[in-house]
């Protein structure tokens, strides 16, 4: 019997066709506007798929056509470009799409990189000898096997439950279900599997690993069934924080198709993710009862927020596939900034909202304050550094509470969702604005 052949929904670009014939000793500044578009669109394309913001992918752009002496003018999306190069005399125009998204802060280091090495003089290179450069950056897919994503997820999932008020019992059932769920999550997408599938089997799996330890932990040791509280925790790692806080500042700098587009495709996640787990709680007998209270002084308190912050941050930061260095940079800002965030609203009573802004702020001054030693794109940094920060946790009883018709409660649980989601990239916007004058201005 044979199998039918899945033919690909968006065809294959040929880069290499775009380059002039007989020109590849022809430096690309003096290459036909095709060949030069070629390059500003290939560029902007793949930062696009990286996960960076429109910003971003425009100013990328703008710098390579500035160089090759033409003008660029773009119009960008989540999934999709639509750009225009003029160079006088002649206009080119094409539109430019993804298969997927994700994100990927190593091959959006890289073209950085590629960028910064444009401008400083690769222009004398020939557009057959920069599309070469880009296949290589191209090739840059996951650092990391699902099993090591698995195990990033499962140390971010634990310190995520630690912050919630989790004591050892629930960290453990959300470590393994978490690193499993993730795991599950990394094999499908792999495979190219449809997104709203592998939000279904990897929440559902980390679900269904947390019961199944408690379970098999109530059976063998007379455990607390009331440890149920956790197992919101093990899904933790599906929250689309880097959409949701990208989102925001594209909305700020007034991209508005792609600060909406980002915005609508952190709420498919969470919703398809909430839903998934709801129904679990409902086959399982789960329900999101508060923690049971740990006994821990000030001092204490301090010095674990700092420690699950820190390990939050990094698991987070190695699922956005940033190399090991570029993730301790981000933990340690991270946990500097969580903990802050968290100790503000333990000891002055600040609303979570705005003990959230001030947490992003602080990560977003640190950043900049440590971008030029690090030498890594400030996004990189920033953005998995608050991640932790984005109440999942809120979301899912927003959700589990409508679903039960609870309506008062459910909308008091998503009304403080959405006051710390606004909150956290307001506190990177206005860290940006203070910092770095090209972000200050409408231009």
């Amino acid at each position: 019997m044979q199998t039918q052949k899945i033919r690909k929904n968006h065809m294959d670009i040929l880069w290499h066709e775009y380059t002039d014939k007989g020109g590849e000793e022809t430096p690309v500044t003096q290459a036909s506007l095709t060949e030069k578009a070629s390059i500003v669109g290939r560029v902007g394309i793949m930062l696009l798929s990286c996960g960076t913001g429109a910003w971003r992918v425009r100013s990328s752009m703008n710098a390579l056509a500035e160089e090759m002496g033409i003008t660029c003018t773009a119009d960008i999306g989540l999934m999709s470009i639509e750009y225009t190069c003029f160079d006088g005399d002649d206009g080119f125009t094409q539109s430019l799409c993804l298969t997927n998204t994700g994100v990927n802060t190593s091959k959006l280091n890289r073209l950085e990189y590629f960028i910064r090495e444009f401008e400083q003089g690769e222009q004398e290179m020939s557009g057959e000898e920069l599309h070469k450069l880009l296949d290589q950056i191209e090739e840059i897919h996951g650092l990391y096997s699902p099993t090591a994503l698995g195990m990033a997820a499962a140390l971010a999932c634990g310190g995520f439950t630690f912050l919630l008020g989790g004591g050892l019992i629930e960290m453990f059932c959300a470590f393994v279900g978490a690193g499993i769920g993730n795991f599950i999550r990394c094999k499908l997408s792999k495979h190219h599997f449809t997104l709203f599938l592998c939000i279904a089997s990897s929440v559902s799996a980390a679900c269904l690993v947390y019961a199944g330890l408690l379970k098999a932990a109530e059976l063998l040791w007379a455990i607390s069934i009331q440890h149920e509280a956790g197992y919101i925790c093990a899904m933790l790692f599906i929250i689309p924080g880097f959409p949701f806080i990208t989102s925001g500042i594209d909305l700020a700098k007034l991209d508005m198709r792609s600060g909406m587009e980002r915005l609508m495709y952190a709420l498919i996640i969470v919703l398809v993710a909430t839903m998934s787990a709801w129904i679990m709680a409902l086959i399982l007998g789960l329900q999101p009862v508060d923690f049971l209270k740990l006994d821990l002084t000030q001092a204490e308190w301090i010095v674990f927020r700092l420690l699950a912050s820190f390990c939050g941050v990094f698991g987070f930061s190695i699922m956005f596939n940033s190399p090991t260095r570029l993730a301790a940079v981000a933990a340690g800002i991270g946990a500097i900034a969580n903990t802050l965030r968290l100790e503000l609203v333990d000891l002055t009573a600040l609303p979570p909202a705005a003990a959230a802004f001030v947490g992003a702020l602080t990560a977003g001054l640190l950043a900049t304050m440590i971008k030029n030693q690090v030498g890594y794109p400030r996004i990189s940094v920033t953005v998995p550094s608050i991640v932790i920060m984005v109440p999942g946790l809120y979301l899912y009883r927003g959700f589990y509470n409508l679903g039960t018709m609870n309506l008062s409660t459910s909308a008091s649980w998503f009304a403080a969702a959405i006051l710390i989601v606004a909150a956290l990239p307001l506190g990177l916007i206005f860290a940006r604005i203070l910092t770095d004058k090209t972000f200050r201005y409408c231009t």
